[in-house]
């Protein structure tokens, strides 16, 4: 029981960590050149935190995810969390390919939106089937609303 557990979280990390270097492929396209010329806001946090952040908040989502997984997966609470959590996955790399990788802070505002919103029932269902986990997406939850906060000024001064 144990070992699967272990298993299930390992593989949901790795495939948030892959999300991650997807998003880490289209972020570098530009950001050292793009995003260094926007105007920023003045809580704009320095470019060396967002790896390490990002890094963690990814594993997080993994052990969380795993965690949730482990639940069983033939549970349909379980794999309506886990949907949730995929979708919001996606939107989650989608959102580098169009803000940094297509330079487009408006279309991206959108998307970033869309996630955080999407966040909430994760969130709920994440609860509904392991408290710890949905707890373990709450840091995630708080970087993408402030990332969005972030997205709309770039977009406003820009």
């Amino acid at each position: 029981m144990i070992k699967k557990r272990f298993i299930r979280i390992t593989i949901c990390i790795a495939i948030c960590l892959l999300v991650g270097f997807i998003a880490a492929v289209a972020t570098q396209s530009s950001v050292h050149d793009w995003y260094v010329n926007l105007n920023k806001p003045v809580f704009n946090p320095p470019n060396w935190l967002f790896a390490p952040v990002w890094t963690v908040l990814y594993v997080l989502m993994g052990v969380a995810a795993g965690m949730v997984w482990n639940k069983g997966f033939y549970h349909k609470w379980v794999k309506t969390a886990l949907y949730h959590f995929g979708i919001q996955l996606i939107l989650n790399a989608f959102w580098s390919v169009i803000f940094f990788g297509l330079k487009l802070p408006l279309p991206a505002l959108l998307v970033i939106i869309t996630l955080f919103i999407l966040l909430l029932p994760t969130f709920k269902w994440f609860k509904v089937v392991d408290k710890r986990a949905a707890y373990l997406l709450l840091p995630y939850i708080l970087w993408v609303a402030f990332a969005a906060a972030l997205n709309l000024e770039i977009w406003r001064l820009n």
